[in-house]
C-alpha cells in the first residue's frame, strides 16, 4: 500500500477525480525529489571545476552516475515492494 492510498482510506469517500489529481501530484513530487537527489549526488561526484563545456571524462562520469542511481533506486523500490507484499496487513493481523 502506498502513502496516498492510506491517506485516502482515512478520509472515507473522496471524489475520484480529486483523488486521481492528488495521486498524480504526489507522484510528480516524488519524481522531482528523485531528480534533485540524483543531480546533487552526480554533480558532487563528477564535476571537478565547472566550465563552458563538459570533457568526455566528466560526461562519462555523469552518464554512469545517473545509470547507477536509477538502477539502485529501482532495486530499492522493488525490494521494499516485495517486503511489503510478504508482510501481513494490519487488517490481517487483527483477524488472527
Amino acid at each position: 500500500m502506498n502513502s496516498s492510498s492510506s491517506f485516502f482510506e482515512g478520509l472515507g469517500s473522496v471524489d475520484p477525480q480529486l483523488q486521481s489529481f492528488i495521486e498524480a501530484e504526489i507522484q510528480r513530487q516524488r519524481f522531482q525529489q528523485l531528480v534533485h537527489q540524483m543531480t546533487e549526488l552526480c554533480w558532487e561526484k563528477c564535476m571537478d571545476k565547472p566550465g563552458p563545456r563538459l570533457d568526455s571524462r566528466t560526461e562519462s562520469c555523469f552518464v554512469n552516475c545517473v545509470e547507477r542511481f536509477l538502477d539502485t533506486s529501482q532495486f530499492i523500490l522493488n525490494r521494499l515492494e516485495h517486503q511489503q507484499k510478504s508482510k501481513p496487513g494490519f487488517s490481517e493481523i487483527l483477524s488472527d
